[in-house]
Order: C-alpha cells, then structure tokens, then sequence
C-alpha cells in the first residue's frame, strides 16, 4: 500500500473509533496498524488493528474493517505443549460483524466474498455480532469474519497474540503490516 491509502485507511479507521465512542490516545492513533496482508485488495480484505495491551499472559485490541471488509480464514495454532494457542473472544461494539466458525454451513450467509478469495473461505456457519453481543473462538479454530454495510469496530480479549504464526487458508496472504 503506498502511504498516501495507508493515512486515509487509519483515518476512516479512527472514524469508526469515534463512532463507537472509543477513546484513543494520540500514541495509539499514531500507531492503528494497516494490514494489506499482501493481496493488494485492502478494499475487500484486510484490517485495521489497534494493540493496547500483548504480554505473555493476555492481549487487547480493537479490530477496525470497513464497510464488508473480510478478515480472511485462519487459525491460531499451539505455541508448544502447554500453549494450545490463542483463544479470542470478540465483542462487537459498532456496527455488524458476520462471524464464520466450523459447524452446520448457515443456509444463506449475509456475507459477500468476492470470488477470487471465496475458495479459500472453508467454514460457514454464520455467527452474527451486533453491539454488546461477543463469542469465544477456541485456540487452532478456523474463523474469518466480515463487516457489514457500514463497516464495524470489534473489541478481542485473548489470550497472548502471536499473529505472526497465524495460518491462514489461502497461501497467498502474507501477515506484514
């Protein structure tokens, strides 16, 4: 992404901070990160991350996507034999967020994933967070989300975050910011 995209990316980012009254400091606004993950179709896939708090016990952030931006299908695998991996709990706090987990395929899922990025979506039963509502991914579980219409901002508590090590489903992605 050239920078000029990056700057208006955090910008909407804060925007939809703004709206769900979420307060940042002047570090954290400085410091929302941009993930392309390396498609060059931040459009449609990517991320807006702000990290307060990743030590070796928790972590906290809040998830930003746009309007239907998809956060792809991956997995957070174990660290060792006493880290299964981290486990999240997301909870929306503006706007709508269609969560996609394993179990029954959801007959109709409300989220629209253009189709050169579709194979790559494995799981489909659709979870559905509007403000106040939360669900609990378990470590090394395939999930990826999208934003709805007006995109969404999406507070995790999770065990230590090592996105890193993420597996993602489509080979292609690339976790850099």
């Amino acid at each position: 992404m050239k920078p000029k995209d990056i700057e208006k990316a955090k910008a909407r980012a804060f925007e939809f901070l703004r709206k769900a009254r979420i307060v940042l400091t002047r570090e954290e606004k400085d410091n929302i990160e941009v993930l392309d993950l390396g498609l060059s179709d931040f459009r449609h896939v990517g991320l807006q991350l702000v990290v307060y708090e990743n030590n070796d016990r928790y972590c906290a952030k809040e998830l930003i996507l746009l309007p239907r931006q998809i956060c792809p299908e991956h997995r957070h695998p174990p660290i060792d034999h006493r880290n299964a991996g981290k486990q999240e709990t997301f909870r929306c706090r503006w706007g709508e967020v269609y969560l996609y987990v394993a179990g029954d395929r959801t007959p109709k899922p409300a989220a629209r994933v253009p189709s050169r990025h579709k194979r790559y979506m494995t799981v489909w039963h659709e979870i559905v967070l509007r403000p106040g509502d939360q669900f609990t991914i378990p470590a090394d579980a395939l999930h990826w989300f999208q934003a709805g219409g007006k995109g969404a901002v999406v507070s995790e508590f999770s065990s230590t975050s090592t996105d890193e090590r993420d597996i993602f489903t489509d080979p292609h992605i690339r976790r850099v910011p």
